[in-house]
């Protein structure tokens, strides 16, 4: 007989919820049996959850990040919070810098036994990047007021419906040659999956992992130049890839209307890789997986003919 989840019949607020990765950590957190409330903006964009849970298992609150009172609405009666709220958009120093605390807060106030912080690799109060220095004042707002909350610090998340795979898939489908910016920068990609269930395995044991911080990153790491090549060969599509001078980089991203922010740029020069030293997703009894497990069947779609196009022989 399966062991029971302790999260099985809790009650877990997610801030953001409606987001790539939170809609992916209530499917891990529904599948252990928890209550799960959806707390954000827009929770109807999270509705096509509905199927995966059972009568009155899911919960959907209209909530303002930003809003003490919001936020308190959200989270009372919750055994367990967790904080996926983030964007390289708007405030970044009040939405991943204050409003941390004022979630972190709420959540004591109502009694949470529980509380994760989704950080992000990169975050460093002396950080080049507005978005590092903001992710760093959030956890430091979040430890003061929760102290024992699980901070979670992925690297760059992927996933079928992500905006980062994805966007390369499209314009390596759509043009011959393309620039990369950021070539040499190295990223350790981690899967939407294993950060999701980190985020399950923090909340069932919050005694061993309360209080500390984790940085989630996949078991390779990958320059940018990598992964525009990986994407193509798997779209089995023969593309020239022009390297751009970070000199160059830098004046595109700070450009209006481009697809990169001046912050993304400093974010990717820097690189998200696993801090020597810090304990990663091993240490929550998670494996990894490789991006290569699912890129083959994800890029099927762009390929020529879709999957009615030639098959590659074995290597």
């Amino acid at each position: 007989m399966a062991r029971k989840s302790p999260l099985h019949g809790k009650l877990v607020t997610l801030i953001g919820g409606n987001g790539f990765i939170g809609k992916y950590v209530a499917q891990a957190l529904l599948e252990r049996g928890a209550r799960v409330r959806i707390a954000a903006r827009h929770p109807e964009t999270a509705y096509k959850l509905k199927p995966l849970a059972n009568l009155g298992q899911l919960q959907f609150a209209r909530c303002d990040v930003l809003d003490p009172a919001s936020v308190g609405a959200a989270v009372a009666g919750a055994d367990a919070v967790v904080n996926c709220a983030g964007s390289f958009a708007g405030d970044q120093r009040r939405l991943m810098g204050e409003a941390p605390g004022v979630v972190a807060r709420a959540a004591s106030a109502a009694g949470a036994g529980a509380y994760v912080e989704l950080g992000s690799i990169g975050a460093d109060p002396d950080s080049p990047a507005l978005f590092g220095r903001a992710k760093a004042l959030g956890e430091a707002n979040v430890l003061a007021a929760f102290p024992t909350a699980t901070v979670l610090r992925p690297s760059v998340v992927f996933g079928e419906d992500d905006r980062f795979i994805t966007m390369f898939a499209g314009v390596i489908q759509a043009f011959p040659v393309l620039p990369v910016f950021g070539p040499e920068a190295k990223l350790q990609l981690v899967c939407v999956d294993d950060v999701a269930e980190a985020v399950a395995v923090a909340l069932e044991d919050p005694a061993t992992h309360g209080g500390k911080t984790y940085e989630l990153g996949g078991p390779e790491v990958l320059t940018m130049l990598d992964i525009h090549q990986r994407i193509a060969d798997a779209q089995h599509r023969s593309r020239t890839f022009v390297p751009v001078p970070d000199a160059l980089t830098a004046v595109f991203a700070a450009l209006p209307l481009t697809p990169m922010t001046s912050d993304q740029w400093l974010m990717l020069k820097a690189g998200s890789v696993v801090g020597q030293g810090m304990p990663g997703l091993d240490k929550l009894g998670i494996a990894a997986k490789p991006l290569g497990l699912f890129l083959d069947r994800w890029m099927v779609r762009y390929r020529e003919h879709g999957r009615f196009g030639a098959k590659r022989p074995a290597a």
